[in-house]
This record gives structure tokens, C-alpha cells and sequence, in this order.
């Protein structure tokens, strides 16, 4: 059993525990509290005149996929021969000694969304992993969303005399890829009643079919209004749930994401107006957003942003006008509620999962160090 006693604990479940003790056993959170008893043979950290949080969480990145030291050679995030691959799998390409899962957890961020596919029509798969093992199978936890891409970014690396060149035609390969997964849904629906009519598998459509049945959202990057608006529409088309991520102009259709209640993993918040995508960054959308109750996740979107920076992110929006705690939400609970990961973490609670950062400040504030960082209640980084 290992047990943190003495510290400022921030549960992120509207709780501030002063002198608080966390008993941990089997990699869950056992107890949380004042005065619990501690048994004679546990391990004890003593957090006194420390905070105490949990692992904070990086809503979308390429982390292990797109390794910036590897150049080429780690750029495993993008398949580049087709513009539509959504049966591409994170798990068969993180690779799980990449430096920056270091820096990871130096920040105490224990848990990520890595997707692939930052150029593609659709990329593939996301998952959810833990940043700690020594194999993509050890971090591997769940399968979240299917990835897909409006904008500049698939046009100009798919469109060189071939769709999509244009915002319509990437408009129309999401739109197809959806309609051809509908007829496969329907094929395999036959398939049931008479097994002769049951299609040939196909892994693609696959991948899409259990967006069209709601068990997996898109992630959809869209930047500009315009890009965001199309995304709602297909959406819309197919009945289908999406979360937008970037959302650099989410602050001129805050309106509609408010109505059609779309989750938003924004960011990364610093970024150059170097691009049609980011000329209209606004700092405070984040604000913008949570005052119009839509649900918000900060991204460092690592490696565009490395990833070490996603306190600062949040602590740059508290900057610009949002509020710390809805900050902090932001990379704990309010991340895994929009990844549907808050059942086993994003905040500190009884039968989660003990991913327990140790700082010598508050999380927000840029001088703080991390002293501790745990996952599943072992010691993975140590200052």
C-alpha cells in the first residue's frame, strides 16, 4: 500500500482537502480524507507544504507517434499515400521510449489522447494511453474517437492534381467515406439475418461504422469558422457526435457549438499567425467558451507544442480571463469528460485510478516543480 499524507490535496471533485492522506492499493485510490488510519506496513510519501493533484491530461497529441529528435525516421503519425485511412492504429506506432514521455512526466501529465492522421481527410484511430511502460501495449487503455481533418492542412498535402485541392473536396471524401460506411453497416446488418449476404471485412469501414453507431465521436480539426461550420453540418448529416479540436475561430460560432453541444479541446493556445488556419487566434477563446458552457479541454497538441507546456497553456488562459479552477479542469476532469475516460481518471476519487502528481506549488503557477508523478500508484518520475 502506498500512502501521501500532509499535503494540500485539489481532488478536482469540487474539494480542497487540507492535511489530506491518500491510501492507495492495487493501483486505485482506496481512501481519501483527514485522519485516516495508516496501516504499519504501507509506504508513506510525506507531502507537507505540497499540493497534491491528479495527473494532468494532454486531451490530443502525437506523442511517441511524430518523434521530433527521429526527424523522418519518428514521423510515424501521417499515412501520406491516402487522404482517408481511419483503420490506422496509434497502438501499432507509439513508440514507448520516445525522450519526450519523459518530459511528460516531469510535468505530471500521466495520460494522453494520441491520434494519428494531422493531415488526412480522416487519420485513424485515437486512443487513450498512459505515458509510462515499456511497450504501447502496456499503455494502451481505450480506443476514444476516429480523427479527421478539415482545412488548409489536407488540401495542401493530398491536393497536387488529385482531391482533395479544395475545401469542397475534402468536404465530399469525409462525406463519401461516411456514406460508404453506412452501406457496409447495412451490409453487415444483412449479414446477421442471412450469413451469405455477409460482406467482406473491411477494416476501413469498419472504423467508421462504430462512429455512424455513436461509440466513437470524430475529432475533427477545424480552425477557421467556416471549416468549423462544415464539420457541424456533416455531422449533423450523419448523426454522428464529433469534438472539434484547435477551434482557433470557435469564438465567431461559440453560438452554434453552444446549441449543438460540441465538446472543444482548444489549442494550443500559444501559436504564430503564420497560417490561414491561425491569423484570427484569439487568446481568450477559451474564456469565450467556458462562458458559454462549452465543454473545454487545452491541448499542447505535442509535438507542435511540447508537450511539458500544458500547465502554462492553462495558465495562460487564466491570463486572458478564464477561471483557474475551469483552467485546471481543463487538463484533469474536464479532458477526460470530453475523451470519456472520467471513470477511471481526471480527478482524485475512490476506485479511480491513483495518477497523483506531487508539486512544490500550485499547478498553474509556472514556477511550481513537480517532485512526483504517479501513475496507477507507482513512482514513475522522481525529481
Amino acid at each position: 500500500m502506498l500512502v501521501i499524507k500532509n499535503g494540500k490535496i485539489i481532488t478536482m471533485a469540487n474539494q480542497v482537502i487540507e492535511n489530506g492522506i491518500i491510501l492507495v492499493e492495487d493501483g486505485k485510490i482506496k481512501e481519501i480524507g483527514q485522519d485516516l488510519a495508516i496501516p504499519s506496513n504501507a509506504e508513506v510519501i510525506d507531502a507537507t507544504g505540497k499540493y497534491v493533484f491528479p495527473g494532468l491530461i494532454d486531451a490530443h497529441t502525437n506523442i511517441g507517434l511524430k518523434e521530433g529528435v527521429l526527424r523522418w525516421e519518428g514521423a510515424d503519425h501521417v499515412e501520406q499515400t491516402e487522404a482517408v485511412v481511419p483503420q490506422m492504429r496509434p497502438i501499432d506506432g507509439v513508440n514507448p521510449f520516445d525522450p519526450e514521455l519523459g518530459d511528460a512526466l516531469a510535468t505530471g501529465v500521466t495520460t494522453s489522447l494520441i491520434a494519428p492522421g494531422d493531415v488526412n481527410v480522416i487519420g485513424g484511430i485515437g486512443s487513450v494511453f498512459k505515458l509510462t511502460g515499456k511497450t504501447a501495449d502496456i499503455m494502451f487503455r481505450r480506443d476514444v474517437c476516429v480523427k479527421a481533418a478539415l482545412g488548409e492542412k489536407p488540401k495542401n498535402i493530398f491536393g497536387r492534381k488529385k482531391m482533395p485541392s479544395t475545401r469542397m473536396g475534402t468536404a465530399y471524401l469525409l462525406r463519401k467515406a461516411l456514406s460508404d460506411a453506412k452501406e457496409y453497416q447495412n451490409k453487415l446488418e444483412l449479414g446477421k439475418e442471412d450469413k451469405d449476404k455477409m460482406p467482406k471485412r473491411d477494416l476501413k469501414l469498419e472504423s467508421l461504422v462504430k462512429v455512424l453507431n455513436q461509440e466513437l465521436p470524430l475529432h475533427i480539426h477545424a480552425h477557421r469558422a467556416d471549416d468549423i461550420m462544415t464539420a457541424i453540418r456533416i455531422c449533423k448529416e450523419y448523426d454522428v457526435k464529433m469534438v472539434l479540436v484547435h477551434a482557433y475561430e470557435a469564438y465567431k460560432v461559440v453560438d452554434r457549438l453552444a446549441e449543438n453541444n460540441i465538446p472543444v479541446i482548444f489549442g494550443p493556445i500559444w501559436s504564430c499567425r503564420w497560417q490561414v488556419e491561425t491569423a484570427n487566434l484569439q487568446l481568450d477563446t477559451p474564456k469565450v467558451l467556458a462562458d458559454h458552457n462549452v465543454s473545454l479541454a487545452l491541448t499542447t497538441a505535442h509535438p507542435d507544442k511540447p508537450i511539458f507546456m500544458l500547465p502554462t497553456c492553462a495558465s495562460l488562459a487564466v491570463r486572458e480571463g478564464l477561471n483557474p479552477y475551469a483552467a485546471l479542469e481543463a487538463i484533469t476532469i474536464g479532458a477526460a469528460r470530453i475523451l470519456g475516460i472520467d471513470d477511471i481518471v481526471g480527478s482524485l476519487e475512490v476506485g479511480k485510478d491513483a495518477d497523483i502528481v506531487i508539486a512544490d506549488g500550485h499547478p498553474l503557477q509556472i514556477m511550481s516543480n513537480v517532485e512526483k508523478t504517479i501513475i496507477e500508484g507507482k513512482v514513475v518520475y522522481s525529481r
